[in-house]
């Protein structure tokens, strides 16, 4: 009985984890050009945040936010499209809530949620490409799965090892 505690336990530290992450997701997408305003102010020199004037990491931040802060300045509305990103990242971490509760009985959920983590590389890797995102941060994407797919794993394992 001791064990079963303990396993449900972990179940639900990592299954914690997993909407943790999906909430934070969520909530850093909505302020974007606030955030890579101040990313641009870290990896800009003296100010200058010009993207042609830098190369890797920093050419990426500078010129994703010129293209926001030029996009968002003529039309404002495009950012609703990544207030709705936000919002389904918190959705789904609701999912997850189910699992939680009861793992034995929603374990579906945490399946589904293992699928989709393995999903995420071929959309990084198929429209990164085509919209021409670098490969460097088609792996940052990439990591999100991998982030996801480690605790759900985990719990997974614990849920069998209950029955």
């Amino acid at each position: 009985m001791e064990h079963i505690k303990s396993d449900l336990k972990k179940i639900r530290w990592a299954i914690s984890l997993v909407i943790i992450g999906l909430v934070i997701s969520g909530l850093t997408a909505f302020p974007l050009l606030t955030e890579l305003n101040l990313m641009s102010g870290w990896v800009a020199n003296d100010g200058d945040l010009n993207p042609a004037h830098y190369e890797g990491m920093a050419h990426w931040i500078l010129k994703v936010r010129e293209g926001l802060d030029t996009t968002y300045a003529s039309y404002p509305f495009i950012a609703y499209g990544t207030d709705w990103l936000a919002f389904a990242h918190i959705m789904i971490a609701l999912f997850f809530i189910l699992p939680w509760m009861d793992p034995q009985r929603y374990v579906g959920v945490l399946y589904i949620g293992v699928v989709c983590s393995l999903l995420i590389f071929p959309l990084a890797f198929i429209c990164g490409t085509m919209r021409e995102i670098p490969i460097y941060w088609q792996l940052i994407d990439c990591s999100f799965g991998v982030l996801c797919l480690l605790p759900l794993w985990v719990a997974i394992r614990l849920v069998r090892r209950l029955a």
